[in-house]
Formats: C-alpha cells, sequence, structure tokens
C-alpha cells in the first residue's frame, strides 16, 4: 500500500488543481510486481469496506456501447471514488484503432473534489494480469516451469510479465494466436525486452500439442467457441481464464471446468462468464461446486492447491474493486 506521506500530500493538493496520470506515467509508477503485492495485501482489508455496483452498460448504436463501472470506500484509509467509463467500439479494426478505450477518474470522498483522471486502458490491463498474477502465485504449482498463453492482443504481454512476477520459476512462454504473425511478432518484442533473463518466448501454432505442456495456461481472447479442452491440460496445471465476459463467450470446454477445482475473482464471475454460466445450465458443475474467491484464497479462508497433480481453474471478470486499488496506488505515488 501506499505510505502514509503519500497519501497526506494527495489529500492536501489544491483542490482547483485535478492532475492527469498519462499512459506513459502509468508506466512509470506500476510494476506487475508492486501491483500483485498491493492486491495481495488490499484485497482482504479493504474489499469489505468498498462498494462497487454492478457496471452499467449503455448501447449508443446497434454496434457500440458505453459501461460505466463505479466505486467507492467507506474506509478513511481509502477515502476516494472512483468511476471508470469504457466505450467499445468492434468495428475500430476496420480503421485501425482499439475496439476499447477508457478512462478512470477519481474524486475525493471527504468532500467530492476531482483529484485525478489516468488512462483507464492501460489501467485496465494492468489489474486485469495483476489478478490473474496474484491467482497463479496462490494456485499454480511451485515448480511452474511452462507458461502458454492463448491471444497476442494488448492483454497478453501484461499477463505474461504478471505470471512471471508471480512464478518466478518460469522459464519458458509459448504463445499461440489464431492470427500467428501475432503471436511471433509479441515473442519477438519479449525476447528483445531484456527485463526476463534465462527465460525463452516462442510462439507455436499447434494449440492442443502446447497445451499438454503448459503448467500454467493464461487465456485472453473473445472466442465463443472453447480453445481450452480440458482433456489436453497437463496433470498439476493451473487455467487462467481472462477472456470471457458474457454468456455467449467460452474459452474452454466442459471437460476443463469439471476436471479442474474452479475459483473466481469475484461473484460476478458466477452470473457473467460464459464458461461458467454455461457449464451451470449443462449440470457440468453447481454453483456451490465454486471452491472459493480470491480474497476467500488470500485469507486463506478457501484452500487453494491441494496437491500438486490437481488442476485447478481461475476465473476473472474483473471488478471496480481492484480498479480503486490500482487507482489508489498509482495516485498515491505521484
Amino acid at each position: 500500500m501506499a505510505s502514509t506521506s503519500n497519501l497526506t500530500k494527495n489529500q492536501n493538493r489544491n483542490p482547483k488543481a485535478p492532475i492527469f496520470i498519462s499512459a506513459d506515467s502509468l508506466h512509470s509508477i506500476l510494476t506487475h510486481s508492486s501491483l500483485i503485492q498491493h492486491f495481495h495485501s488490499s484485497l482482504p482489508k479493504l474489499s469489505p469496506t468498498i462498494q462497487s455496483p454492478i457496471r452499467q452498460n449503455y448501447a449508443v448504436s446497434p454496434h457500440s456501447s458505453l459501461l460505466l463501472m463505479p466505486s467507492w470506500c467507506s474506509s478513511p484509509s481509502l477515502p476516494y471514488i472512483g468511476v471508470k467509463l469504457v466505450t467499445s467500439f468492434p468495428q475500430n479494426s476496420s480503421v485501425n484503432l482499439p475496439g476499447i478505450h477508457a478512462s478512470y477518474v477519481l474524486f475525493s470522498s471527504t468532500n467530492g473534489q476531482t483529484l485525478a483522471s489516468m488512462d483507464g486502458t492501460l489501467l485496465t490491463l494492468y489489474r486485469t494480469a495483476c489478478v490473474s498474477g496474484l491467482a497463479s502465485k496462490i494456485l499454480a504449482r511451485n515448480d511452474s516451469k511452462v507458461l502458454v498463453m492463448i491471444g497476442a492482443g494488448n492483454l497478453a504481454p501484461h499477463l505474461i510479465k504478471a505470471h512471471l512476477a508471480a512464478r518466478p520459476s518460469l522459464k519458458r512462454v509459448i504463445i499461440w494466436n489464431r492470427t500467428m504473425k501475432k503471436a511471433s511478432d509479441l515473442a519477438e518484442h519479449l525476447s528483445k525486452c531484456g527485463d526476463h533473463n534465462g527465460v525463452c518466448f516462442e510462439s507455436n501454432e499447434n494449440l492442443e500439442g502446447i497445451l499438454e505442456l503448459g503448467d500454467i495456461v493464461s487465456c485472453a481472447t473473445n472466442s465463443e467457441v472453447p480453445l481450452v479442452r480440458g482433456g489436453k491440460l497437463k496433470v498439476g496445471a493451473h487455467l487462467d481464464l481472462v477472456g470471457s465476459y458474457k454468456h455467449t463467450m467460452r474459452e474452454c470446454d466442459d471437460e476443463a471446468v469439471k476436471r479442474g477445482r474452479v475459483f473466481v475473482d469475484n461473484e460476478a464471475a458466477l452470473v457473467e462468464a460464459g464458461e461458467l454460466v454455461g457449464a451451470f445450465e449443462r449440470g457440468v458443475i453447481k454453483e456451490e461446486d465454486i471452491a472459493g474467491n480470491l480474497v476467500e484464497l488470500i485469507e486463506g479462508k478457501k484452500m487453494g492447491r491441494r496437491d500438486d497433480d490437481e488442476v485447478t481453474v481461475f476465473k476473472s471478470v474483473g471488478s471496480g474493486v481492484v480498479d480503486l486499488l490500482a487507482a489508489q496506488l498509482v495516485y498515491e505515488a505521484m
């Protein structure tokens, strides 16, 4: 958590001078390791004091939408109100623009003043990846060596770096994408970064083949057909599902859900994630079969991995709670 001096400094800012925190500034402040640690220490203490209503989704055209994600905290140690504003324009790919854009606005919950606005797109990439990294730290095998990354979009490099931060034992990263050039380009980029000495980055078009190698398999796609076949997962694998956020989306088959002990980031996953909603409807598992959520895992209220042979599954859909905690870490570091 950010220091008390930083908190005091930011609370005493000129009320007429809200700050703008650019993507470059976010990159200079955040590391995947620091955000994972911040979530680990802050979620158990602060999540019970944070209100985070269900996101509001408005269709602004047949193909585009506006999403509002508010959250606020009643604890004096987190005196903030945060709102993430997200636009979704899937057809932007035809004009070579990202389909998702976001801004995050932070207010004081003490006097309501605007404190900061920041790049919400990058903030979301960091917080999403670090939630997965934290789950990997708790659920993946201690001797995990191979990470399989399914998907090579904007989130993929952040997920890779978060898993590497959480599991330093990882030495090999294999990337698959429907468009293999994107996978090979990402592998080449990460290899040249030099941030992860001793880690081999590669791409491979044989999805089923590399699934059998993965100690950790992380998925970040918009797929509506299962990509991960549960029968192909190796003994003791940890499956990280990030992409789906509505009923029509599905990154793994029923066998993966049935074979693994399933954990979620928060209860919204039970009603939003296509893999879980579909499995409930088909009678593959019941809601009571979900083994726990992230906060329960951190607190030790629910047991994580029970042995080296167990397959674990973590499904995340995101929340305003982790948005607010990530924004806190950024703002108090300014």
